[in-house]
């Protein structure tokens, strides 16, 4: 009985794993850049005075952070020449990368460009507006002010049925 109940649990988990969106965000307004499984994980970067950056993870009940430009001197092993591969290994496909990018869905974007140079930013100015026209959210100014707000959400479900072929 207490087995069933375990595995039961365990399904439960996999499919709010499954179903629960992960959302990428960045917003160059207020220097937030995370990644994030509403009530799972969270990972946002930081800046940080030693390091150029830090990664704050917050899970469900550890907090710590990461330093991934810091070199760890201690444990430096010899490395192990890898064997080239011959084959040309196909990753990828056009019609698999599509799907992939059919379960994406973007929230929020919002680009706002300035080139520093007014000549560009005159020449750019018909092509945002056309942008702006047909998917919204491109804006070219000529007061230094480079911005960019884009949210995107995916199930991990999507992702799995764009690599699986029905």
């Amino acid at each position: 009985m207490v087995l069933v109940i375990v595995l039961l649990m365990l399904m439960v988990l996999l499919v709010y794993l499954l179903l629960t969106p992960i959302s990428f965000c960045v917003d160059t307004r207020t220097d937030q850049y995370l990644i994030q499984q509403k009530g799972v994980v969270k990972a946002s970067v930081l800046g940080d005075e030693k390091e150029v950056f830090k990664v704050k993870v917050n899970t469900l009940f550890f907090r710590f952070y990461l330093y991934p430009l810091r070199v760890n001197k201690g444990n430096s092993k010899p490395k192990v020449k890898a064997k080239k591969k011959t084959g040309k290994q196909k990753f990828l496909s056009f019609k698999t990368g599509l799907k992939l990018l059919k379960a994406i869905k973007v929230k929020t974007f919002w680009m706002d460009v300035d080139t520093g140079d007014c000549i560009l930013n005159a020449k750019l100015y018909p092509a945002f507006a056309y942008l702006n026209y047909k998917i919204g959210g491109f804006n070219i100014n000529f007061q230094d002010r480079n911005q960019l707000v884009l949210n995107i959400q995916v199930k991990p479900i999507h992702i799995i049925k764009s690599f699986i072929n029905f």
